[in-house]
């Protein structure tokens, strides 16, 4: 099979590294020409994504940020072969699915919007590994669900990288459950760790600290645009969780145990609930 992987970060390095290690043939593309050179030089690749290898590809992993992924798609959708399945791996999925499966009706490709729940805080080739996708799952998009040779080939080729559960939902539901399983995690993260500085140097050597505060460290950049991507998704969430937070300002201002009790108590009985409901936790090993 031959691989073709759209940027050169964590996701599309790891997503190359992946494939080679699988005995895949990978062609990569990076706008900075010195990464893709990197990439063969280090095997993690065996040559560039360009105009003629670009149709040789079975299947395209587009890993840029969201609007260059979007433009990427729109520049190159002409030179895709029929065969070639391509697959966005962008954190949101509304607007670049729209326009994947126009252009797959325009130029007879397939389109699959998907998310890989994987990744680090630290980003970039240095940082990417074969194994970021071990057992990890992946959401899918894909407007027609029926075509069972299709589906079985996106299974078989994920598999390749080492993914394991696949989830298919909607773009729509997709990026609603974001806003609030990854989006407000990192912003409510990013807005803590600022508090750091009001405290003596190591004061953030505690475990929970460490764990809450990890995906604090972000690219500004990519995470700014998929904030208001996904504005009113993410507004929805926001203003849900300053209600809960302002509950428990207004229990301590009045120093109401009972309410206090209650707000924590609720908050631990909705945390076991999840845990019930989380293939992670639940996984027989």
């Amino acid at each position: 099979m031959i691989v073709g992987v759209v940027g050169m970060g964590l996701i599309g390095a790891s997503m190359a590294k992946a494939y080679k290690r699988a005995g895949e043939t990978v062609y990569v593309y990076d706008r900075k020409k010195q990464q893709v050179d990197f990439a063969i030089l280090s095997k993690a690749a065996d040559g560039a994504l360009d105009d003629d290898t670009i149709k040789e590809c079975d299947v395209i992993f587009i890993c840029l940020t969201y609007e260059p992924s979007i433009e990427w798609l729109k520049n190159n959708a002409e030179k895709f072969a029929q065969k070639t399945l391509v697959i966005d791996c962008c954190g949101l999925k509304k607007k670049i699915c729209d326009v994947g499966f126009a252009l797959a009706d325009e130029y007879g490709f397939t389109f699959i919007g998907g998310h890989p729940m994987a990744g680090k805080q630290y980003s970039g080739f240095a940082n990417s590994t074969e194994t970021l996708y071990d057992g990890a799952p992946m959401i899918i998009v894909a407007r027609d669900r029926s075509d069972i040779n299709k589906i079985s080939r996106l299974r078989e080729i994920l598999k390749l990288a080492g993914f394991g559960k696949i989830s298919f939902m909607t773009a729509d539901q997709h990026d609603d459950m974001i806003a609030f399983t990854s989006q407000l995690t990192h912003l409510s993260a990013n807005a803590f760790v600022k508090i750091q500085k009001d405290y003596p140097e190591g004061f953030n050597t505690g475990g929970s600290f460490r764990d809450f505060t990890r995906v604090a460290e972000l690219n500004e950049d990519m995470w700014s645009d998929l904030f208001l991507a996904n504005r009113d998704n993410l507004l929805k969430d926001l203003n849900k969780f300053i209600a809960e937070l302002t509950k428990f300002r207004k229990a301590l201002e009045e120093s109401d145990r009972d309410e206090l009790h209650e707000l924590l108590k609720n908050g631990r009985e909705n945390k076991e609930e999840a845990d019930k409901n989380d293939p992670v936790l639940t996984m027989k090993v």
